[in-house]
């Protein structure tokens, strides 16, 4: 088999070895920028107007270094999969992407939200239609950060809802083989610093030191390049699932239960018995699929927070020290604090952006029994009507340790497990596991 760098063969002049060889062996490598430096005139962004052509675009491209508006680079941890993929040969580092039948497979917004600054700090409004909106900036790479597309998704647990007579297919929402019809969106962030900085209740100047110090100074123009406000930070996104008709999202007359719900593998993909994030997943699909199939709107959003966003290996951790001591409900949020420094990292305040993008004014059935979630939501000026705790049945057994010590934290449904004496609630020990 041929070396990688011998298979792929650049369209230009030079071949793709030479022009690969030539970004591998650069004499010079810039390591920060300042505002006012010969040559630096990135693409004024005006973050908070409705107008996509007075705001501009988010500009991130390795090809626009002199002209980029926006510190990092677009897919986040997946960026240096890039310089992954130039050192092996396998793409040429001069290759432009062509966005021809891209576009979103259905149109969502702009909605008024989408001009407010306030509203959206965590993503471009107008992400999924960059390619389009700015096709007239003709000297600058505007790449997308939004993509909306259809599918259908087949999930066991809805097989298992349809042979129990919970759901019936109606062959356009559910189908007679038991699949479902959804609108998605993947969603990269893109931070709007002073709004960010804002939400936290910091000056933006605190805010850039801290990204910048805690990512041990991987972003040097956090503090160089002040006239850049947009960061595209290396942190995993979102993707919404919309069940239904997504136009009918924003109108306040049609019914939309709504889940945001953060990422859990363990549980989510591999089916782990230590928590309700599957479980409670599931119960919110089919909550989705029974109101558009009454007419109304289903939303599942899933947000890239692993490990209540302190990672997956830190969660490990976490199991292993509840196990070692017992796994009681009173000590849950005491084993994360004790190896994180901090019972949950995710806080929210960012959360609401994708609802507002949607359109979102109010939410009929809220699945979730997050006090955190629930106050971002309505402090972000969408009602929540009703608010809808998983089902007793739906618990694994050695969950009961993590949903009782919400629960007795003033999670809502309390009402729903007011019997619960968290002071018994017990899991597996390690000797059940052999650790």
């Amino acid at each position: 088999m041929p070396e990688p760098s011998k298979r792929v063969r650049s369209s230009s002049v030079d071949s793709f070895e030479a022009v690969r060889g030539r970004s591998l062996t650069r004499r010079y490598v810039s390591l920060t920028s300042h505002p006012g430096q010969s040559g630096v005139q990135p693409r004024a962004l005006h973050w908070g107007c409705n107008d996509p052509q007075v705001r501009g675009p988010v500009v991130s491209s390795v090809h626009d270094a002199g002209k980029r508006n926006a510190i990092g680079v677009n897919g986040g941890a997946y960026g240096v999969y890039r310089a992954l993929a130039i050192a092996a040969g396998a793409l040429n580092p001069t290759k432009k992407p062509n966005f021809a039948n891209t576009e979103p497979a259905f149109p969502i917004g702009p909605y008024d939200t989408w001009g407010d600054a306030k509203k959206i700090v965590t993503m471009d409004p107008w992400g999924a239609v960059a390619a389009q909106v700015f096709s007239n900036e003709k000297d600058l790479e505007v790449l997308p950060t939004i993509a909306i597309t259809k599918a259908h998704i087949d999930i066991p647990e809805i097989r298992d809802a349809i042979r129990a007579g919970r759901l019936k297919p109606d062959g356009k929402i559910l189908l007679a083989d038991g699949s479902i019809n959804v609108t998605k969106a993947a969603i990269e962030p893109v931070w709007y610093l002073p709004g960010v900085a804002e939400r936290f209740g910091v000056s933006e100047a605190e805010l850039r030191e801290l990204l910048f110090t805690e990512t041990n100074g991987s972003y040097p123009e956090l503090i160089t390049r002040t006239d850049l406000k947009a960061f595209l930070p290396p942190t995993g996104g979102q993707t919404a699932y919309i069940f239904g008709d997504p136009a009918t999202i924003p109108d306040v007359n049609v019914p939309l239960t709504c889940r945001v719900h953060d990422e859990c593998n363990g549980s989510d993909v591999f089916g782990s018995d230590i928590c309700t994030c599957r479980p409670y997943l599931m119960h919110a699909i089919e909550e989705c699929v029974l109101t558009a199939q009454k007419g109304g709107a289903g939303l599942v959003v899933y947000f890239r927070k692993e490990g209540r966003a302190l990672g997956e290996v830190t969660k490990y951790l976490v199991y292993n020290a509840r196990k070692r001591t017992g796994d009681k409900a009173t000590e849950y949020f005491n084993c994360t604090a004790q190896v994180a420094g901090v019972e949950d990292s995710r806080f929210q305040a960012m959360m609401p952006d994708v609802l507002h993008w949607l359109g979102i004014k109010r939410i009929d059935r809220f699945v979730s029994m997050s006090n955190m979630k629930y106050d971002a939501i309505v402090k972000s000026g969408i009602e929540i009507v009703e608010r809808v705790p998983i089902p007793k049945e739906l618990i694994p057994a050695d969950a009961h340790v993590e949903i009782d010590a919400k629960v007795a934290a003033g999670y809502e449904g309390g009402k729903v497990y007011s019997d619960v004496d968290v002071t018994k609630t017990q899991g597996r020990a390690g000797k059940d596991f052999g650790i």
